[in-house]
């Protein structure tokens, strides 16, 4: 593998090319679409298909989608955008023990929050199952497949190896009664769990490990999200997938390259069931690309299962989690994954992308998008002694500095302020420009003040730091630069602040790639990948909705967070302002 950076990533899309060239010569321009999925004889009744392509996003709802996923969403659905065509959001549901309504209904919210829609081409693979059964029963009467009922064991033992052949199951050769007889035996619940399966019959010496008698059906008495106790037997994925994306007439069934090794299985299940005059050409065409390598995070499922259960996070939409809804609840945003996968491209060869190229699109995008409002994250007070108690005037903020016509809004100073602890020291450090004793600093959109000295606690902490203004200094006033100060800081008034609670996060793991040193993931825990503080807000966020995104001056990328309230203000870091991880 290589690693890429944001300054070489290219946006090359092979897929792009592939598709033009169809196109080009009119491979699907006479296929037919009956306006639903279907077998030859219901799409043989329909018209000429107007989407010039047919993609699909077909997750299995078995788990929560993660930033892989997005580069998937994005492809597929923005290839049927660009060429005319359609993609259809399609559940891979043939694994009744792992699948439930709640990852389907998070799926749907998913796809639609990144800004997608598939008209009405929701489906379910399980809505296939009776043309599955019987495509299966087909492939039993042509001679293709049989019932092997030798164990899981001696099934994998008889496989053979990548320098060895397998060898022929002793059930193998029975004749097609036997095995349709066992096969709708298998369908009618008479027969355990593994105690046969299915088995497609190809080649036990094919140099394609693949291709050597792969098991299509298994027996599953288990309870299904949507069919219910109605099958207890279920087709292998392998088996499946080629199924659905006829029937739904994919031309572009676009895969991730763990499945290349997989495609002439596709291939042989789609060309018998063509054989058997149950399936129209054109016939869908499998392609692969290279999946999302992302350092500085696990995309495994069984790991994120584990993070989730062993409390290492606070749940799947944990803002440090690479879910789409932590994503979204750190504040990431669908222009930002969009910019993301638009600048990583699309291609045959891994690499791994940085996590940075990430961040830099959330920044791209919210910089452009966020209005600017002022918050103090880690606050002390400020007294300028020279105004007195009941002192206030406004000053003025812009909304956002590139946009003027998003105008601006009100901030109230008074005597009393809270600042950033950092921006006093005592004993300044060398090229320290903000406030020490003597030294001069602006008030942003305010006044040019002079540091008097400071306060402390009987423990010798710093808890007020005391300063003069210095009159006719005012920011956008005439002779307000009659003072030049090196230092601008920011402010909120201790009056009108809001108070809120801050999460500050970073990333979950401190290894590039979590677990390649160690082999265990979990030793590259980033032990501060969360810092939780009070701060103070300008008084404008008083209404501030679950939500709402801003940028916080001088510190980054802000969203409420969704489990906010007016009374307990909780807000989330999307982003620093500028890369700081080191």
């Amino acid at each position: 593998m290589t690693n890429s950076s944001s300054k070489d990533l290219t946006t090359s899309n092979f897929l792009r090319t592939i598709i033009e060239k169809n196109i080009k010569v009119g491979l699907y321009a006479q296929k037919k679409w009956a306006g639903t999925p279907g077998d030859k004889s219901h799409h043989d009744k329909g018209k000429i298909d107007k989407a010039k392509i047919r993609t699909r996003f077909p997750p299995e709802p078995n788990g929560y989608l993660h930033i892989g996923h997005a580069k998937s969403i994005f492809l597929n659905f923005r290839l049927a955008q660009d060429y005319k065509g359609a993609c259809h959001l399609r559940f891979d549901d043939t694994n009744p023990e792992k699948e439930n309504k709640e990852y389907v209904e998070s799926i749907i919210d998913n796809v639609k929050w990144l800004g997608f829609n598939w008209s009405n081409n929701l489906y379910f693979a399980s809505s296939y199952f009776e043309f599955m059964f019987n495509a299966a029963i087909s492939l039993i009467k042509s001679g293709h497949a049989y019932v092997d009922q030798q164990s899981s064991d001696e099934i994998r033992e008889n496989r053979g190896t990548l320098t060895s052949p397998g060898q022929d199951s002793p059930w193998r050769e029975y004749d097609i009664d036997h095995h349709l007889k066992l096969f709708s035996e298998m369908k009618d619940g008479k027969h355990k769990d593994e105690s046969m399966v299915l088995r497609a019959k190809i080649d036990m010496s094919s140099p394609n490990i693949n291709l050597r008698d792969p098991a299509i059906y298994r027996i599953k008495h288990a309870k299904h999200h949507k069919t219910g106790s109605q099958w207890c037997i279920y087709p292998m994925y392998t088996f499946a997938h080629p199924i659905e994306d006829a029937l739904e007439g994919i031309t572009h069934s676009i895969c991730t390259l763990e499945f290349e090794d997989q495609r002439p299985f596709y291939d042989w299940v789609l060309e018998k069931l063509f054989d058997n005059k149950l399936l129209n050409q054109p016939l869908p065409k499998q392609y692969e690309f290279a999946r999302l390598n992302l350092t500085y995070v696990v995309l495994s499922k069984r790991r994120l299962i584990e993070l989730v259960e062993k409390k290492y996070v606070d749940g799947w939409d944990d803002p440090r989690m690479p879910t789409l809804v932590g994503a979204k609840r750190r504040g990431y945003t669908p222009e930002g994954f969009k910019l993301f996968t638009e600048r990583i491209g699309v291609s045959k060869a891994d690499s791994w992308i940085d996590y940075s190229t990430l961040e830099d699109c959330m920044r791209e995008v919210l910089n452009s998008s966020t209005h600017r409002r002022i918050a103090v994250l880690n606050p002390i007070k400020l007294i300028i002694k020279n105004l007195p108690d009941d002192f206030e005037e406004d000053c003025f903020a812009p909304n956002h500095p590139q946009k003027p016509e998003l105008g601006k809004r009100t901030i109230k100073l008074t005597n009393e302020l809270w600042i950033e602890k950092a921006d006093f020291m005592e004993d300044p450090e060398k090229k320290y420009f903000r406030l020490f004793p003597g030294n001069q600093v602006r008030l942003r959109y305010g006044y040019v003040i002079t540091c008097i000295g400071c306060e402390k606690d009987k423990n010798g902490n710093i808890v007020k730091v005391l300063c003069d203004y210095v009159p006719n200094t005012k920011s956008g006033t005439p002779g307000s630069e009659s003072i030049k100060v090196k230092g601008n800081i920011h402010w909120v008034s201790t009056k009108y602040a809001i108070n809120a609670e801050a999460f500050l996060y970073d990333r979950l793991f401190l290894s590039e790639q979590p677990g390649s040193k160690s082999d265990n993931y979990l030793d590259d825990i980033n032990p501060n990948s969360v810092e939780i503080s009070k701060i103070k807000l300008e008084e404008n966020l008083i209404n501030i909705k679950p939500g709402e995104q801003y940028q916080f001056e001088r510190h980054g990328y802000f969203i409420c967070d969704q489990k906010s309230t007016k009374t307990q203000i909780k807000i989330n870091r999307s982003v620093t302002l500028r890369d700081t991880w080191k």
